[in-house]
């Protein structure tokens, strides 16, 4: 027992920050995304044992991450208000924390199985067949879910008043 609680515990020190950041990308809530990820880990901690291959352990737990926050939202457990009509000012490099903030804030317009399509594919770089495989989907699907939320993206973020250009992450 003290060996699982140790290794798991190494795992969650080295993958927790990672996974937040990724929960943030899909819900827009630190909190929210600290009990996503919470909740990831603790079903991860009940099946540790049967988990034996390390190297696929970011895959599962990325997994449980996506369908615990699909499936919230699906209940509507939880109930986000958006704040509409507030124009944030912007700098011209794409990468500045302005512009990273207002994609953040428009990702939240996305649909939430699209918006997780768009957070694996371009936060993650994972590729279409493994994006596919986690979501339980055909690769084409994957692709068009991508291709709707871009349009959605692009649709909230002007390129004139934005500063982002297209093709930039």
């Amino acid at each position: 027992m003290g060996d699982r609680n140790a290794a798991f515990a190494e795992y969650f020190a080295a993958r927790s920050e990672a996974m937040r950041g990724t929960a943030y990308l899909l819900c827009g809530d630190w909190h929210r995304a600290e009990d996503l990820v919470q909740t990831a880990f603790t079903k991860l901690y009940l099946v540790w044992n049967r988990v034996s291959r390390h190297e696929v352990l970011d895959a599962y737990l990325r997994q449980i991450l996506i369908r615990t926050f699909l499936d919230e939202r699906r209940r509507g457990w939880w109930r986000r208000e958006q704040v509409g009509g507030q124009e944030a000012e912007r700098s011209a490099r794409p990468d500045s924390p302005e512009n990273r903030l207002v994609m953040l804030q428009a990702l939240t317009s996305v649909a939430p199985r699209q918006r997780v399509v768009l957070v694996l594919r371009y936060w993650e770089d994972l590729p279409v067949d493994e994006v596919a495989t986690l979501l339980g989907c055909a690769p084409e699907t994957v692709k068009s879910q991508a291709a709707r939320g871009l349009a959605t993206l692009r649709g909230v973020l002007s390129p004139t008043h934005s500063g982002i250009e297209e093709g930039t992450r």
